[in-house]
């Protein structure tokens, strides 16, 4: 039993051997830290640090364990507990609570119930009741692999560089090359879905090897472990970052002769097109449900795209799981020889498009059992377009960003892979074994594919079905972008905020730049942070308005829901609205609203999906008053304008508006000396000294008293009428106006 101060010294003995060894990866063990860490909290730590560099490991991908010597809360006697990453955890963040904790000896225990491969997923249903304390966290596929290994702490890995290895035709040659070179101790498994499989054909390779320090898993992964915390963080290290070495030596004496050498050039003007095309995409590859996109022209991605084997590399699919399940069987690969312009790529697409699906039901209709899941959405998570980069959709931004990343990890495997060839693939795929036979692979310039059939049996394993359905059901404008103009204050900033709560991305369009950031960070409170974001607009100006909606298309691939609540109330101490505010006031509450319109409409028809569009007019459209002309008819304008946009627009977008009465909270069209103006015109006392929100509220009290309900009009109730409007409830509505006015029977319907 090694003592405290041993540890730190053996800790730091570790650190500088493992430096001597780095030159890709950096060691982020701090001593300071660990040694105040519990064993669990020790897990914690070594996961979120392997998690804090994607080269080790993919964003949700891999798995750790520790065995912990605990008292049983029943009869506080010892056991040892297997503490492992639960179901769809993310090792960069895991927190403590998110590990599963079983007995160990009744998950070994369980094994006498095994009864062979056929029926290995029986035995998931027998990991809840190997359960320590009232630990619920669901437990990973991966449990029986660490439970069943005899080391104390393990790490079960993606590396891309290590699947590089593990997906090459000649991959066990290699291994053994790699050995030699850095005097390790790999042994090869063959390919095995994970599971109680799996974890036998690990017992027993360990048993049959015992001097082994780590195991290659044919097309999938990699194993290591150690005796501590630190050092089975180390060995995963070291062993990870030596891969590196032994694989990126081989992609540079590849050098342009890489995937066949470059057919394509990148184009110059590839982000433009790129944006031209994006909404395009993003339409048609939501035909089934909505997606939210991302967009990578990285060097790496180019240069895959770009190449004379990308085509037919791209077919052949990916071969880690981890990929696999956001990124599809594979890509949808458009052969478009690029052009500066986008003359033909959207045939190109719609052509290949329809091959895509055709393929994707065959492949289903190919592996489905009678228990299989449901079909699921035949399109396209990845989309390669040569001269121009990478497409990448999800459910969320970051299921699209993070698709696109596993995306970019399959491109890093085939890269190392093809590197690593070295002339004709053995008579016997290493990845073969007793799950796929050598015929189901395919292989291409020394890259190994995973098997169609193996593919559908991660891809609608009733497993992974039982993680989707755990997933919180998707709420009202999930998957939508929601294009707040306005948003920064009052009515828009409430508009904003309801709609990130549900579950909109919703971009805050704005001139004031801090007012809009603000309505952003308050909104990432209800959404994840890459839900909403801010960009600069001035709708006076028709290129602002078009720049403002490209950058949107940039982030999210196109826009659903577009919100205005942007306007003026022009007035002057002597009370005369002179002939440049009326021309303001007209074009900023009318033709500003068909500039946004019209340059959106754009966007809209290359989507060709279902859309939206509320516009806010007043009470005022309808009800005259003195003093407030110019912003009357500004507004009486405005609300035509809905009818006759709901007309041109139709089928595929609605068009409606709000006629609130004046709303005093948080508007911007209500400054100090206005609200004071207002007071003084109606006979209200006050006290001029009372603060801005004070007299805003005596203000609104005077008008609600005007109204049949007597309640003042919160920008919350116009953002309530606002998404109902824009939302799926009001699917049949279009060229109306909801009054959102306290009950103002000067504005009764006439």
């Amino acid at each position: 039993m090694i003592g405290p101060l041993d540890s730190v010294e053996l800790a730091k003995v570790f650190r500088m051997k493992t430096k001597e060894k780095l030159q890709f990866l950096e060691d982020r063990w701090d001593d300071r830290i660990a040694k105040s860490l519990d064993e669990a909290e020790l897990l914690r730590y070594r996961s979120n640090l392997l998690g804090s560099d994607l080269r080790i490991t993919n964003f949700g991908g891999g798995n750790t364990s520790s065995k912990i010597e605990e008292l049983d809360p029943l009869d506080g006697s010892k056991a040892t507990v297997l503490w492992i990453k639960g179901s769809g955890g993310d090792l960069g963040s895991i927190q403590r609570t998110g590990f599963a904790n079983l007995y160990l000896d009744k998950l070994h225990a369980a094994a006498r119930r095994y009864r062979g491969v056929e029926f290995e997923d029986e035995m998931v249903e027998m990991y809840p009741l190997c359960a320590f304390g009232n630990n619920t966290v669901a437990t990973s596929i991966d449990t029986p692999l660490h439970g069943f290994l005899p080391f104390a702490h393990i790490d079960h890995l993606h590396p891309d560089w290590g699947i590089a290895l593990a997906a090459a035709a000649n991959g066990r040659e290699k291994m053994e090359e790699f050995n030699r070179l850095f005097e390790h101790r790999l042994i090869w498994l063959p390919w095995q879905r994970p599971g109680f499989e799996l974890a036998m054909m690990l017992r027993q390779a360990i048993s049959s090897s015992k001097d082994c320090d780590g195991i290659v898993l044919g097309g999938h992964g990699l194993f290591t472990w150690g005796e501590t915390q630190r050092e089975c963080y180390s060995n995963t290290l070291t062993i990870i970052d030596q891969l590196g070495q032994f694989v990126l030596k081989r992609v540079e004496e590849k050098g342009n002769t890489l995937f066949g050498g470059t057919l394509f050039a990148t184009l110059e003007n590839h982000h433009e097109l790129a944006l031209d095309i994006f909404p395009f995409t993003r339409g048609r590859v939501s035909s089934r449900q909505r997606m939210i996109g991302s967009f990578s022209s990285s060097a790496e991605v180019l240069r895959f795209v770009n190449s004379r084997d990308a085509q037919k590399l791209a077919h052949l699919g990916t071969s880690c799981p981890d990929h696999f399940v956001r990124t599809k069987i594979r890509p949808l690969f458009v052969a478009w020889k690029p052009s500066s312009t986008l003359i033909g790529l959207r045939e190109k697409f719609d052509a290949a498009l329809q091959v895509y699906r055709e393929e994707y039901k065959q492949y289903y209709d190919s592996f489905a059992a009678p228990g299989s899941p449901r079909m699921r959405d035949a399109n396209p998570t990845v989309v390669l377009i040569p001269g121009v980069g990478m497409f990448s959709f999800g459910k969320n931004k970051t299921e699209a960003r993070i698709t696109g990343e596993f995306y970019t990890n399959a491109i890093h495997v085939m890269e190392g892979a093809t590197a690593l060839g070295s002339g004709k693939s053995p008579e016997v795929l290493p990845p073969a074994g007793p799950a796929a036979k050598t015929e189901a692979f395919t292989v291409h310039e020394n890259y190994v594919a995973l098997p169609p059939s193996e593919a559908f049996r991660i891809e609608y394993w009733k497993l992974e079905e039982a993680k989707i359905q755990r997933q919180p059901p998707e709420k009202e404008l999930s998957r939508r972008v929601v294009i707040v103009v306005g948003g920064g204050n009052g009515v828009g900033q409430a508009t904003a905020l309801k709609a990130a709560q549900r579950g909109a991305h919703v971009v805050i369009a704005d001139v004031d730049m801090d007012a809009a950031k603000k309505t952003a960070m308050e909104a990432q409170k209800f959404a994840d942070k890459e839900a909403a974001a801010v960009v600069s607009i001035d709708i006076r100006e028709r290129e602002a308005i078009r720049k403002a909606f490209r950058e949107v298309i940039a982030m999210y691939g196109g826009i659903d829901i577009l919100i205005n609540t942007a306007a003026i109330f022009p007035s002057s101490p002597e009370g005369v609205i002179h002939d440049g505010q009326w021309g303001a006031t007209l074009d900023i509450n009318v033709t500003a609203n068909h500039r946004l319109t019209n340059e959106l409409a754009k966007i809209l028809r290359e989507q060709d999906l279902n859309a939206s569009i509320v516009l806010t007019s007043s009470a005022n459209a309808v009800v005259a008053k003195r003093g407030s002309e110019a912003y009357d008819v500004s507004k009486a304008a405005l609300s035509h304008l809905v009818r006759e946009l709901a007309i041109s627009l139709a089928p595929k977008v609605r068009v409606n508006g709000i006629s609130p009465a004046t709303v005093v909270k948080g508007s911007t069209m209500f400054p100090r000396d206005r609200v004071i103006a207002s007071l003084t015109k109606y006979e209200i006392k006050f006290d001029p000294q009372a603060t801005d929100e004070h007299l805003r509220g005596v203000l609104a009290e005077f008008y609600a008293k005007r109204t049949l309900t007597h309640q003042p009009i919160d920008p919350e109730d116009c953002a309530a009428a606002i998404l109902f409007l824009a939302g799926p409830e009001s699917r049949c509505t279009t060229g109306h106006l909801i009054p959102v006015d306290g009950g103002l029977t000067e504005a009764f319907l006439r």
